[in-house]
């Protein structure tokens, strides 16, 4: 799907916006790596996947997937 590049690229150069839409402080990206990540069910891939810098068991994953309807 061509839109998913552009979300994909938005997620990579500015993750804090991805922490600003789901309400919390855009300054959360900086202990995060924003990564593709496909998964093995004939091939499910998602736009994005930020996982935490640390190995710190309190701190989620967050799964990206961006949804778009013409109304």
């Amino acid at each position: 799907m061509k839109t998913d590049s552009i979300f994909y690229r938005l997620f990579l150069e500015l993750p804090g916006i991805y922490f600003q839409l789901i309400g919390q402080s855009p300054t959360l990206a900086n202990s995060y790596q924003f990564r593709s990540v496909e998964i093995k069910q004939t091939a499910f891939r998602l736009d994005g996947v930020l996982v935490p810098n640390t190995q710190s068991p309190d701190t989620p994953i967050h799964f990206t997937e961006v949804h778009a309807a013409k109304g």
